[in-house]
């Protein structure tokens, strides 16, 4: 499947920065995208995986290898060998640099933290996210619910072979790709953690009770979400406070970022399942939730939820460009303004509410609040540039 704005987006960092950083978890689509840029570079293209013994072996003494490389350098993997990134600052800052390198990764910057310490001002960072809406068309919105966006669980044949890859994913990522990146947690504990998550989702995190529930202190939840999180595997939505009269919400919501992930730990197969599974509104919450932060290109200093003791609140929060901006997910077909959304209108001094449904229609209900469908939000398609 094409990835445009992807391509693009490349393209702009790469103006910008000697080094850029493709960021996203296991099998989202970063191979698949960098051999993109590669048909379309005008130049030489070398390539790295270490994941490869043959490529490690080659950069067993990194800047004999890559000092005459000219042209595109993709390095995949990245997190492998965090000791690179002193040799690319070195390469980087030579007066006639002949290459850009592309580097990916399956963590997050603060896990892979020596790039932004030693390549400051000369990387540049995207995250590649699953599959959105926006790329597989307005008529995959309910298949993409289910099966979630990782590329191979969204193009399986069927729902029985979409729902094994994803069983086999969760049991590869424990296993073998955590402790590739050095988390020594046994995989049955980590498990049992992310399962007991799934129960959480779009539920505000008390710690505490994650950890009596769990068996352990609040200092090891608070480290487990902290490694799901970095391998962009869970969502801490942090919550936004004003200086107002109304006792508010001060503790962050908890999402599992992929639909389809949270669909095989709660044992979700089919969509018939999940239209009668209690966990329904919480499913679609954080599946529109992830669709609006992506169409906003929004990052996690620019969305929040806001919540306050006794009334009044709003599922997701942005601060744009264009003002305040509130989001209400709602999973009905007959959305309609409540009490609540007119308090968070006055209190947080919102542009505009939106109450985001699993329509295709956007109506006025008050002068600032408008239903929208999750596919009116689709952004406009660009075209493909080149390299």
């Amino acid at each position: 499947m094409d990835r445009p704005e992807h391509l693009r987006q490349i393209e702009q960092q790469f103006a910008i920065h000697p080094v850029l950083a493709l960021l996203g978890p296991r099998q989202c689509g970063k191979t698949t995208l960098a051999r993109m840029v590669e048909e379309r570079f005008d130049g030489p293209v070398t390539r790295f995986d270490l994941e490869d013994p043959i490529d490690l072996t080659l950069l067993t003494s990194p800047r004999l290898a890559l000092q005459d490389l000219r042209g595109l350098v993709v390095i995949d993997e990245i997190q492998r060998s965090p000791e690179l990134f002193p040799v690319l600052r070195v390469l980087v800052d030579r007066p006639d640099n002949p290459a850009r390198f592309l580097i990916l990764g399956s963590a997050s910057r603060d896990l892979i933290r020596q790039s932004s310490e030693t390549l400051a001002g000369r990387i540049g960072y995207i995250e590649l996210t699953p599959f959105s809406l926006s790329e597989t068309g307005i008529e995959s919105q309910q298949r993409l619910w289910l099966r979630g966006g990782f590329p191979r669980s969204f193009l399986a044949n069927n729902d029985t072979g979409s729902t094994q890859w994803r069983k086999d994913y969760v049991a590869t990522f424990l296993e073998r790709d955590l402790p590739s990146l050095g988390i020594t947690i046994p995989p049955q504990s980590l498990r049992r953690f992310w399962m007991m998550l799934a129960h959480y989702h779009g539920q505000i995190v008390n710690f505490s009770e994650l950890g009596r529930s769990f068996g352990v202190a609040d200092t090891t939840v608070r480290r487990y979400l902290d490694i799901l999180e970095a391998t962009f595997m869970v969502r801490l939505l942090m919550p936004w406070y004003e200086n107002v009269s109304k006792r508010q919400v001060k503790a962050p919501k908890l999402y599992l970022r992929d639909s389809g992930l949270f669909h095989t730990l709660m044992g979700i197969p089919d969509s018939t399942t999940l239209a009668r599974h209690p966990k329904l509104g919480a499913s679609w919450e954080g599946f529109a939730i992830e669709e609006i932060i992506r169409r906003h290109r929004a990052t996690s200093s620019e969305v929040y939820f806001w919540a306050a003791h006794g009334g009044g609140e709003v599922d997701l929060f942005l601060l744009t460009d264009q003002g305040r901006i509130g989001y209400e997910i709602k999973y009905t077909d007959q959305p309609r303004a409540t009490r609540s959304m007119y308090t968070a209108m006055e209190v947080l001094n919102l542009t505009k509410l939106s109450i985001i449904y699993p329509g295709d229609r956007e109506f006025p209900l008050t002068e600032n609040i408008r239903a929208v469908g999750l596919n009116n939000l689709l952004p406009l398609q660009c075209v493909e540039p080149p390299l």
